[in-house]
Parts: C-alpha cells; sequence; structure tokens
C-alpha cells in the first residue's frame, strides 16, 4: 500500500517537474512516463496557486482587472510557457495552406504572425473573461486548468501521433486508452461540485464539450497530433470555458 501511495506522489511530482517550473529536486528518481495520466492533477495544482494570489491581492483592494491580468501572468510563468508555446506553433501550421507543410512550420523555432496573433488571443480572452468572474475564482481557476489538461489527455489516448519522435512521443508510448482518463475526470466533476449547481454543470459540461471538440478539430485540420497540439488543447480548452463561464 505505502509502495503503491509512494508510486502516486513519485508520478504527480514527475509530472509536475515536466509541465511546470515549481521546484522539483532534480536529485529524486522519478520516472516519466504516463504522467499525462496525473497532469490534470497537475492542473489543479496550477490553478490552485494562482487562485491563492489573486485571492491575496484582493484582500489588498487590487482592482479585478488588474489582479485577472497578473493571474494569467502567474499562469504562464508557473507552466514556463509551454502550453502556449504549443498554441502559437500550432496556429502558424494552420495558416500553412499546404497540410504536407504544415508539421514542417510547426517545428520551426521561429514564431510567426499567426503563431504571435494566437497568443495574444488567449491572452486577452483569458484576462477579460476572468475579470467577468468576480465570485469562486479559485475554484474555477483550478478547474479550469484541469480540464484544459484533462482534454490534453484524451487526444493522446484517442489519436494517432504525427512525429517518430519529439516531446510529446512518450506521451502516447505510455497512454493507450481513453479510459485512462475517467479517474481524472471524475476528479474534475467532483470539484466542480463545490460550486453552485449552474455553475458546477456549466464547468462539468462546458469542460467536457470544450476539451473533446478541440482536440477533435486539431485531429482533424492536421490528421493527428504533436506535442504542440497538445499545448494547444490545453490553451484553447482553458481561455474558451473562460468565456463561457461568464455567462453563469
Amino acid at each position: 500500500m505505502i509502495r503503491r501511495l509512494w508510486g502516486w506522489v513519485a508520478q504527480i511530482l514527475a509530472a509536475t517537474m515536466f509541465y511546470t517550473c515549481l521546484p522539483i529536486s532534480s536529485e529524486w528518481t522519478l520516472d516519466f512516463r504516463g504522467i499525462a495520466r496525473v497532469a490534470p492533477l497537475v492542473g489543479v495544482l496550477v490553478g490552485g496557486l494562482v487562485g491563492l494570489l489573486d485571492w491575496g491581492l484582493a484582500q489588498v483592494g487590487m482592482p479585478v482587472l488588474t489582479r485577472s491580468a497578473i493571474a494569467v501572468a502567474l499562469w504562464i510563468a508557473i507552466t514556463g510557457g509551454l502550453h502556449l508555446d504549443g498554441a502559437m506553433d500550432t496556429a502558424d501550421g494552420l495558416a500553412v495552406s499546404d497540410p504536407q507543410r504544415r508539421l514542417q512550420a510547426m517545428s520551426d523555432s521561429a514564431t510567426g504572425a499567426f503563431g504571435a496573433i494566437a497568443a495574444i488571443v488567449i491572452v486577452l480572452l483569458k484576462t477579460v473573461a476572468l475579470s467577468e468572474i468576480e465570485s469562486d475564482r479559485i475554484w474555477i481557476l483550478m478547474a479550469v486548468a484541469g480540464w484544459g489538461r484533462w482534454g490534453q489527455l484524451v487526444a493522446i489516448a484517442r489519436y494517432l501521433y504525427l512525429k517518430p519522435t519529439g516531446k510529446g512521443a512518450f506521451h502516447k508510448e505510455s497512454i493507450r486508452s481513453v479510459w485512462e482518463a475517467l479517474p481524472t475526470f471524475l476528479l474534475l466533476v467532483g470539484l466542480s461540485g463545490v460550486l453552485s449547481p449552474v455553475t458546477a454543470i456549466a464547468l462539468s459540461v462546458g469542460g467536457t464539450a470544450i476539451a473533446l471538440l478541440t482536440g477533435a478539430w486539431l485531429n482533424h485540420k492536421l490528421g493527428g497530433q504533436t506535442g504542440d497540439t497538445y499545448g494547444a488543447i490545453v490553451e484553447w480548452t482553458e481561455a474558451l470555458l473562460l468565456c463561457g463561464l461568464t455567462v453563469f
């Protein structure tokens, strides 16, 4: 039992080291295989840290728009821009009219115009949408960040990986079935349940739908997934889900 518990803890630590810039000791022996299974938990952690900062700024009277902008900036900083970089590269790839050259454009280290535009739009949508949400912000941030990474997990399990190597290749090797996304799905639904019934339903239904549809759309456009599209799924799910929640 203790060995199994440590296995879970070690995998969460490995996922935290891979997906964030949080200080995890490199001296520990960690296995990175299958870390995508617990990526939604890392999202909950990231959202919680951002939410705590937001709560602290609210206590000193900082206006909601200003602290929303700071929260989004911290959101990016904690992840080292990993997912946002993927969204930018994906946008550059999709801008290429020739489907055969899209992967090549996505692999280019130079950011193109469409990648820059995508980053601006994502950050703008998150900031403005978050500024329109005045209550339960910490819970919403935790859930939204979790749903974004849950969509990534489903995409890893469900769709073809388009490159023989790359940052996302080892994820595909370890995640085979969409059923591996069930435990974190139930956790995110439970987390959403601490909010009002309407908000909880909006989070659960909206998070599931946006995460699945974003992955399906990218798969349709590219014929599969890459490490960059995994990041794009995270970013667009977070941004669009926040926008949807402003209605509730």
